[in-house]
Parts: structure tokens; C-alpha cells; sequence
């Protein structure tokens, strides 16, 4: 049996789909069962609630070989320790009782680096990685730079200004990686018993690419123009807040681009085991066209 957190997120979704096609029994813990597509709901257990319910992620684990580990990172936590750190103690406490053999979890690049004791959400997942390590349950951290994916948070702003906004510096390039990239990652170290103890693994899209030339990779895919305006930390705090994220959480994600800006994603070597098959010019005619067409 394997656990599944956060079946129904941009990842989720995915492994949900490769896990089950790939004949594994799935045991998903959602907070609303209306999420899941009906033709999943009948192949799978489901447990109700939140994985950060101790009562709720102790259910989940009974008898369960592997976690496929999730913390959200909610903006509406008090803290980045809070929404990473303190989520999953009761998760820890619950792998150890019922002694669950491997944890996949999500996770950032950036440990060793000078950057990583101040980059705000990176910092707070990595203090969560060592924390599900220190259990000593069997670990892989499946770490990653900025998701692709994130880009249709700028749906609305392509479509009617014809731009997206980033802290990101524009002529920094850096990898970024598809979510089912991710899901594919995660679902063969799942179903892979022959490793133990904790470690990382690297997802890196096949190109590092700067803002700017996303913009023209965009520009193409969509067949009209699209431009790329860096925004200032402070603007990206204050709108954060303007949609309800704590000042804490806030300023996590400013540090974090901060750290980014500094070459945090650049410093995992691209080796064939890391580097994943989506280049963002097939995620943009796969899923970006057709949402700013939607």
C-alpha cells in the first residue's frame, strides 16, 4: 500500500495517474473526496482530512510500505516552519509507529549552498526534509527548481496586458521543471524497494532558460507578443498579502527569489538521472496555449 498526500495537487494528479496504471494499490488522504475524479475514486482507498491531522495521517499510514509526502506550504501559516516543519511532525511521529519503509517527499534545491540558510520557503523544506530523515524512515527528497506549472498563475496577465511579472532577474537563466516530470520522479522511487536511508534527488527541466527567453519561447507558442517585467521584492510582498498571505509567509517567497537570484538553482549538476524530458516549449503547447485560449 502506498499513501498518497495531496492527491489532487498539480503533482498529485499526476503520480496518481502513473501510480495506478502502473498497478500499485493507493491509499489517498484528501480533505474533500470530491476533488477526485470519479474513475480514480473507485480504484482507490481514501482516508478524509488533512495530512497535517495527526489522527487523520496515523490512519493513512496503517499498514502502509510508502508516503508520498506533500506539505502545501499554505500561505495563510503563521510561519515557513510552521507550514513545512511543524506540518509534518505528526506525520514523522505516525511513519515510525506504524513503520512505514520509504517516504518520497517535494522539496527545493539548495542544500550546500550559501544561499539555503536564508531563502525563506527553501529554508523551511529543507528544515523539513531533515526532520522526516532524522525519523529514520527510508528518504529521497525530490528536489526542484521553480515549477513551469506556476506560469498559469499569469494566465490573466498574458491574455489582457500581454506580460508576465516575476522577481526573477530576466537574464538569469536557470532551470525550471514540469509537475508531471515531478509525479514521474517520485512515482519510481515509490515503487523502487532496493534503496535506503535519505538522499536527494534533482528534477531539472533539459534547459536552463532566463525569463526573457521564456517570454520569447511564449511569444512563439502563442503568436503574439508577451513580455517579462521583473517586479521589486516589496511589490511581490504586498500583493502576496493584498490575497491573504501572512507577512511571515510573504517574506518567505521574497527571500526565496532573492536566494534564487543569486544562483541557488544552478547549483545541481544536470546529470542524466536529473534531467527530466519536458522542455518548456512542449509545456507551453501542451498546457499553456490551451488555457490562455480557455
Amino acid at each position: 500500500m502506498i499513501v498518497i498526500t495531496a492527491p489532487t495537487s498539480t503533482i498529485g494528479r499526476h503520480l496518481v495517474t502513473d501510480l495506478l496504471d502502473r498497478g500499485a494499490a493507493l491509499r489517498l488522504v484528501a480533505r474533500d473526496p470530491s476533488r477526485i475524479a470519479p474513475g480514480i475514486r473507485e480504484r482507490v482507498e481514501i482516508v478524509v482530512g488533512s495530512h497535517r491531522d495527526a489522527a487523520v495521517i496515523d490512519r493513512a499510514c496503517d499498514g502502509a510500505r510508502a508516503v508520498f509526502w506533500l506539505a502545501p506550504g499554505d500561505g495563510a501559516e503563521p510561519s515557513p516552519e510552521a507550514a513545512f516543519v511543524d506540518f509534518t511532525r505528526p506525520a514523522c511521529e505516525a511513519f515510525v509507529r506504524h513503520g512505514v519503509e520509504r517516504v518520497v517527499g517535494i522539496s527545493a534545491l539548495g542544500r550546500g549552498t550559501p544561499m539555503a540558510t536564508r531563502a525563506g520557503l527553501v529554508t523551511a523544506s529543507l528544515a523539513m526534509d531533515d526532520l522526516i530523515a532524522a525519523s529514520g524512515v527510508a528518504y529521497r527528497a525530490v528536489v526542484c527548481p521553480s515549477f513551469m506549472h506556476n506560469l498559469l498563475r499569469h494566465v490573466r496577465a498574458i491574455k489582457e496586458q500581454g506580460r508576465f511579472f516575476l522577481m526573477s532577474d530576466p537574464e538569469l537563466k536557470v532551470p525550471t521543471v514540469a509537475t508531471r516530470d515531478i509525479a514521474a520522479t517520485a512515482a519510481r522511487l515509490l515503487l523502487d524497494d532496493g534503496w535506503k536511508g535519505s538522499g536527494e534527488v534533482a528534477c531539472l527541466g533539459p534547459e536552463d532558460l532566463s525569463p526573457t527567453e521564456m517570454a520569447e519561447i511564449i511569444s512563439d507558442v502563442l503568436g503574439t507578443e508577451v513580455g517579462y517585467q521583473q517586479i521589486p521584492g516589496a511589490a511581490l510582498k504586498d500583493r502576496l498579502m493584498g490575497f491573504g498571505t501572512t507577512a511571515p509567509m510573504a517574506q518567505a517567497m521574497v527571500d526565496m527569489f532573492d536566494a534564487k537570484n543569486q544562483g541557488m538553482d544552478n547549483a545541481a549538476p544536470r546529470t542524466a538521472e536529473s534531467t527530466t524530458p519536458t522542455t518548456f516549449r512542449q509545456w507551453c503547447e501542451e498546457v499553456l496555449k490551451p488555457a490562455v485560449a480557455a
